[in-house]
């Protein structure tokens, strides 16, 4: 099952979030300081968390602003709080339908309500009552009179109430009365809830920078504690790493067994110490270690109480320790979630959804690169997380679709968006830092740049402008710094943090690119100029095209031809194409998906007219140059 969205209401200083997209792996929230963030990551934790926590309490955490909306709902009727969106995954459906028939689902997705005044979730799902009862009905044998008033019942009420009114009732349907009967109150959609959505929705862990291990504990206090489940995070963070040890409080007042009790939390502690050493860059000399001790003289409570519990860090490289809350926050930091987690992973029942609330604070700007390494290797492969930050450096200049910002706005309150436009110039700051770090270490940025989506579309416009110029016309003007941005999805943000240095933006995009809305928007709002956007269908002469287009057919699929000689049992000529498609690349994806060819490479083509432009750029038509002369007069005039 996945999170896919949320939706958070009055909670603190979020009045009203909007909704917003959750990612399949890791989701990043970027805002500047009390804009919000954790706010909403409590709010999502509170709606199903792995340990006990706080409920929500309308006089603490309803916003103080809309007080006077507060009173005005009913006693007795829920405040919403967090709305959450949910998807069975294909094996989840697969087994739902083993139970209730297929096609009991009218949708994979689900939503979750928890607010306040009642503490109990709502849950609302879309689902096929009728598919059900046939379901369930399909395998009986009736004798005709029972089966007619049987076979008309179209809810599970009406089947209910016709099965208990045989007069002559078999094992087969008195079996389905006791199976609709053990439902909670006999209600299908109460039986879905409760045996699928409820007990597989994911739990969530909440894990904040505050929460590092303990140094020293007084055992006696750590017991009493626990017995009043008052524990904090930092002391589960210990008790974790005494379970893994299968070590238990009570065993450190024997005093008979401490040195064997130290060597079994130290074997564990290396466990863990192994893992973090796979992502902690900064410093390799770092060793664990536990003592037992007793109170000194005059300490303060608990420590007044033993044994006393320490761990230590040493640093082998200076041989010397000190107490563990006393060392490098980052390397504490990583072994304490860790410590913490790994023990929560490996008891867990059902799947676990992260919300790390500004991780990482005092690691370097590196160390947090290995966190993001962490998230992205060790963590994203099999458990969603969300994850707050204004740190650039933890912003992934390879995965800018995670962001989303949060935003607070004056009398809206928090707002989190996937469209980085809409934000301020201190919440974008880390996204701009974070593009800039990447872009100084991988290309060139001039005055004048031209966002492509991707490499092949660079390729195609050097050749054409090699054609051009050799008939005389004017070629792409070289003031342009071309720039493949890796992918459609990606041209707005692009836009939105280079037109923030003011630097002058143009946009060559296919017709059909998802993210032309965004762009489109960007321009209204003044950060794209008016004419900026240029699309490839205005040269073209159709409603929608790929850069491709520009070239004849023939001449494309010559290309294409000679590119996949070795897949092809044949060559594809335009007879195989689709006529109705105005795309070439989507009518050869048709030709490659209908004889399985696996997936058509849009780059394969482009690198082989690089690699043979000689022999093939004396086969490019008259209309391909008149169109890439056009395209090229366009671009040149923005020029400032």
């Amino acid at each position: 099952m996945q999170l896919i969205g949320a939706h958070i209401t009055n909670y603190r200083s979020v009045e009203d979030s909007g909704r917003f997209t959750i990612e399949p792996d890791v989701t990043c929230l970027v805002g500047k300081n009390e804009s919000g963030k954790t706010a909403v990551l409590q709010s999502i934790y509170r709606c199903n968390p792995v340990e006990s926590s706080k409920r929500f309490d309308e006089v603490v955490d309803f916003p103080a602003r809309l007080t006077s909306k507060r009173k005005q709902w009913k006693a007795d009727e829920r405040i919403p709080v967090v709305q959450l969106t949910f998807r069975f995954d294909d094996g989840e459906i697969e087994k739902i339908e083993e139970d209730l028939g297929v096609g009991v689902l009218e949708s994979p997705e689900f939503t979750v309500t928890a607010g306040y005044r009642n503490e109990a979730r709502t849950f609302d799902l879309k689902i096929n009552e009728g598919v059900v009862v046939e379901h369930l009905r399909k395998p009986l044998d009736l004798p005709s009179a029972g089966a007619a008033a049987v076979g008309a019942a179209t809810t599970i009420p009406e089947l209910l109430a016709a099965l208990e009114n045989l007069e002559d009732a078999t094992s087969g349907s008195s079996a389905i009365v006791q199976r609709i009967r053990d439902w909670r109150r006999s209600s299908l959609m109460l039986h879905i809830v409760d045996q699928y959505a409820s007990a597989w929705m994911p739990r969530f862990v909440y894990f904040d920078d505050y929460d590092i291990m303990c140094g020293k504990v007084s055992i006696p206090d750590l017991i009493r504690r626990r017995d009043a489940d008052s524990l904090s995070r930092r002391d589960r963070a210990l008790l974790s790493l005494l379970n893994m040890a299968s070590v238990d409080l009570r065993d450190f007042q024997t005093t008979d067994r401490h040195e064997r009790l130290i060597r079994e939390l130290e074997n564990s502690s290396n466990v863990i110490s192994d893992e973090v050493f796979e992502y902690w860059s900064q410093n390799d000399q770092l060793e664990v270690q536990l003592e037992i001790l007793q109170p000194e003289q005059d300490a303060q409570p608990p420590l007044n109480e033993g044994p006393i519990l320490q761990v230590r860090v040493l640093n082998r490289r200076h041989r010397a320790s000190v107490p563990f809350d006393e060392r490098s926050r980052g390397f504490v930091w990583f072994f304490s979630f860790l410590a913490y987690f790994t023990e929560l992973e490996e008891a867990a029942e059902q799947d676990l959804i992260l919300l790390l609330d500004e991780p990482g604070l005092s690691l370097h700007g590196r160390a947090q690169e290995d966190l993001l390494r962490l998230i992205d290797e060790r963590l994203a492969p099999k458990h969603q997380v969300l994850y707050t930050t204004h740190s650039p450096f933890l912003v992934s200049a390879d995965h800018l679709h995670r962001v989303r910002t949060v935003i607070d706005q004056d009398k809206v309150g928090t707002k989190v968006s996937a469209e980085i436009f809409k934000a301020d110039e201190d919440t974008i700051f880390p996204l701009l830092t974070a593009m800039g770090i990447e872009m100084t270490q991988t290309m060139f940025i001039g005055e004048h740049n031209l966002l492509l989506e991707g490499p092949s579309d660079l390729i195609y416009l050097d050749v054409l402008t090699d054609v051009v110029e050799s008939t005389g016309g004017a070629g792409l003007d070289p003031h342009w710094v071309k720039i493949p941005v890796g992918g459609a999805g990606k041209l707005s943000t692009f836009v939105s943090l280079l037109g923030a240095n003011r630097l002058n933006i143009a946009v060559l995009a296919d017709s059909s690119t998802k993210d032309v809305g965004a762009i489109r928007r960007l321009r209204d709002n003044g950060q794209l100029r008016a004419n900026g956007l240029i699309q490839v269908s205005e040269f073209v002469g159709t409603g929608d095209a790929d850069i491709e287009d520009l070239f004849e057919t023939d001449f494309y699929l010559e290309l294409v031809n000679k590119a996949y000689s070795k897949e092809l049992s044949s060559r594809i000529t335009s007879a195989d194409l689709n006529p109705r498609d105005p795309r070439i690349v989507r009518q050869i994806e048709g030709y490659f998906q209908q004889h399985g060819l696996g997936k058509f490479n849009h780059y394969k083509p482009a690198a082989l007219l690089l690699r043979e432009q000689a022999a093939l750029l004396q086969k490019i038509s008259s209309v391909t140059v008149s169109r890439a002369t056009q395209l090229f007069a366009r671009l040149n005039s923005l020029l400032t």
